[in-house]
């Protein structure tokens, strides 16, 4: 089984019509959506001038049989204490939403789709 995480940079270019993000999507058997990203979605839509229209079309996204919504857990807390620990230890701090990200993906095991760059520093994680 094929499982990845969206991260908040790889759904706004969804919604543009990105074929990387559609083929990563196409591949995957479960998508992932960290409640970190839903939450940063909702900030960027309520800053926005089309809510109500991103409100939508994120729930006919997360209605998808394939799409899957992660809430924090016990376990994700202990792996965001060890990955944020790490990085501030190696002098290279990440947005703490990224490291509750970074975490939700490590903890499944799924493959975080991001533009974001700054992830290749999360040791274990795996990138598209």
């Amino acid at each position: 089984m094929r499982t990845i995480l969206l991260d908040t940079s790889a759904y706004s270019r969804l919604l543009v019509g990105d074929a990387r993000v559609l083929d990563a999507l196409g591949l995957a058997d479960t998508v992932f959506m960290s409640v970190f990203v839903l939450g940063e979605l909702h900030a960027g839509f309520l800053g926005g001038t089309k809510r109500q229209a991103n409100e939508e079309m994120l729930q006919r996204f997360l209605s998808k049989p394939a799409v899957k919504i992660l809430n924090a857990t016990a376990e994700t807390s202990e792996i965001f204490g060890t990955v944020k620990d790490g990085l501030r230890r190696a002098g290279t701090p990440l947005p703490i939403n990224d490291v509750w990200i970074a975490a939700h993906t490590l903890e499944t095991g799924s493959v975080l789709v991001s533009y974001d760059d700054h992830f290749r520093i999360v040791p274990g994680l795996r990138l598209w």
